[in-house]
């Protein structure tokens, strides 16, 4: 039969195209011929092929009368969406980004399929041949969702197999010696974005391009100290199913345990005195005084990213969180702990008396004479301290021992940082006791010549019981206990691990209760080349997952580089994660390619040979 369709005169040129291209592309798609004349298109053949082709060219008008450009690849996605059922303007007008003249959209149903699992979905899994736009699309959604502020950075690893342990053959620096794996992944940023706002992100750690060995290497020490709920262990023991403490001070679980071998750490200090070592990729939650303005979450940012940053108009850049009042295990003890505190105070701690702070009188000195515990009375000055039963229990215990101390010994003052306690410790080991206790309830300790300590403690832990001293303290509006970062220095090189853990902000208390951070939380993060990734790196990836973060899995397991014996992690998740719940494999196929038709040709070509090898194999077996 033949059918006859009158278009305007602006779809009739949009389907001449240059040459009868888009004209010739609607004949490859349908089993009739196809004529334009003028603005009339012409359909001769049997009837249901003439009907699908008048479906086709509809479609395309009015697509063309949106403003959609036509091209070759677009007649692929129309038939393609027909064949499934699917309105082909829901596929081609779903705009994933826009940037200048590139506007990025899907070209075929499974690519739509694709998109809507990334924006669904915590991880995604787009899995299939050259071509496809995995890459593209999911790089696409990323600079989509960075500049609506649903992550703070984006994060683009690749494995660089080729290089292996030979990397450091390569001529160059690290970046030079990089380039090569990851050249694609900056050519699909370049398109997405201006180079100098690229360049930017990149500078400020917004943006992260490095290979997948060197992306997870955010590490500490083994011997480093990590808080448990017995006691502080090194990072170095910890399995997977210990328990830490979380910055809620609450235990959490750890995730995974990753050696990182030997790696340059930094000795990062805080204004009060404590300090960890890490490497320089390792990551912390960080405030700035602008994000306190705003009102804005803390940032994550690696330890390179702070050095030479550190101060800011004359004040600290970089606050870090303070660890909520830790709960410990509760345990007997022999003696009342503030009774214990007081009777540590009439032994070891020097009184004194302050001058008026504000309206409030200060005042200090012994408040109760106490019977001591066994020994204690004898114990020289310089040698006084807290019995560890004391320092590890529960949170009561440890604060009616500060609250003894503090009111035999210590006066409400008001410091630049707000209402503190300043105490004179004068036993060293009492002092560092002490130091631990106010730190495990929430709080902070500065040290200051002639043994002092100013105090500052969390709202809801009261320093004294004496309603004089707590009303001062009170009446200058108590305190909040900060953390600045003051120092990150070279510490040379230490064998080195990483923990991931279930805390739901991914934070951990290390050495002194710094709170440190070691998860890709409100991330996108995107694996490209994923089949040549091990069994082993692939559970490293995925399980540094943190929350509000989005991760994209791309690969072709066709085109596996790692040794014979080695199996790839892309294979074996697709079958241990393939029921899990907010994680979608998408598997595209040659009608999913969108470059050259040639290419899709070539992807025929190989699917048939490996057909065709494989059968073989089993002819040979049988």
């Amino acid at each position: 039969m033949r059918r006859q369709i009158e278009l305007s005169n602006d779809v009739a040129a949009e389907l001449a195209g240059s040459g009868d291209t888009v004209l010739r592309e609607i004949e490859q798609h349908v089993d009739c011929d196809v004529y334009l004349r003028g603005n009339v298109v012409t359909l001769d053949g049997d009837q249901a092929a003439v009907d699908q082709a008048a479906d086709v060219v509809r479609e395309i008008a009015d697509l063309v009368a949106g403003g959609h450009e036509i091209s070759p690849g677009t007649i692929n996605a129309v038939t393609g969406a027909l064949d499934s059922g699917t309105s082909p303007a829901s596929v081609l007008e779903d705009v994933v980004w826009t940037h200048r003249s590139t506007k990025v959209a899907p070209k075929s149903v499974n690519q739509k399929r694709y998109v809507d699992s990334i924006r669904r979905n915590t991880i995604t899994f787009g899995i299939g041949p050259a071509g496809t736009g995995k890459t593209w699309l999911a790089v696409a959604s990323a600079a989509a969702a960075l500049s609506r502020r649903e992550v703070n950075r984006i994060i683009l690893t690749r494995p660089a197999v080729e290089a292996g342990e030979r990397l450091g053959f390569l001529p160059g620096d690290l970046m030079a010696k990089i380039d090569p794996y990851l050249r694609p992944l900056f050519d699909a940023l370049a398109d997405m974005l201006d180079p100098e706002k690229v360049q930017g992100h990149l500078e400020r750690g917004t943006i992260e391009v490095a290979p997948l060995a060197f992306m997870r290497g955010r590490a500490q020490p083994v011997d480093r100290p990590v808080l448990t709920p017995e006691g502080f262990r090194p990072i170095g023991s910890l399995r997977v199913g210990d328990l830490v403490v979380g910055s809620d001070g609450l235990p959490t679980p750890v995730l995974g345990v990753y050696p990182q071998g030997r790696k340059e750490v930094f000795r990062v200090a805080t204004q009060d005195g404590a300090s960890t070592l890490a490497c320089g990729e390792h990551l912390w939650a960080v405030k700035t005084p602008e994000d306190r303005r705003r009102g804005k979450p803390a940032r994550v940012l690696e330890t390179r990213e702070m050095i030479g940053r550190l101060g800011q108009a004359h004040q600290h850049r970089y606050e870090l969180p303070v660890v909520a009042p830790v709960e410990l295990p509760e345990q007997d003890v022999p003696l009342d702990p503030y009774a214990l505190g007081l009777g540590l105070a009439d032994v070891a701690a020097a009184p004194f008396a302050l001058a008026p702070a504000g309206n409030a009188a200060t005042v200090g000195g012994p408040v109760a004479v106490v019977p001591r515990a066994e020994g204690l009375g004898e114990a020289p000055s310089g040698e006084a301290s807290i019995p560890r039963e004391y320092l590890h229990n529960s949170r009561g215990v440890r604060l009616a021992v500060l609250q003894g101390l503090l009111d035999a010994a210590g006066a409400p003052v008001r410091t630049e940082d707000g209402a503190a306690v300043r105490v004179r410790l004068s036993a060293p080991e009492l002092r560092s006791d002490t130091t631990w206790l106010v730190r495990s309830l929430g709080g902070v300790a500065d040290e200051h010549p002639d043994a002092l300590l100013d105090i500052h403690l969390p709202s809801g832990a009261a320093p004294f019981r004496d309603e004089r001293k707590l009303w001062a303290y009170e009446e200058d509006g108590g305190g909040r206990p900060m953390r600045f970062i003051t120092s990150i220095e070279p510490a040379g090189e230490a064998e080195c691990v990483c923990i991931s853990v279930a805390a739901e902000d991914s934070l951990y208390v290390t050495d002194d209760f710094l709170v440190t951070h070691n998860t890709l939380n409100d991330s996108f993060v995107i694996l490209d080349e994923a089949q040549n990734t091990s069994p082993e790196q692939m559970k490293m990836f995925l399980t540094r997952l943190g929350f509000g973060s989005k991760m994209v899995i791309t690969g072709d397991v066709t085109q596996v580089d790692l040794p014979r014996d080695q199996q790839s992690g892309l294979i074996v998740v697709s079958e241990i994660l393939r029921d899990v719940e907010g994680i979608e494999f998408v598997r595209f196929g040659r009608e999913d390619v969108v470059r050259h038709r040639l290419v899709q040709r070539i992807v025929d070509a190989y699917a048939e040979a490996a057909q065709q090898s494989a059968t073989e194999l089993r002819r040979k077996r049988a």
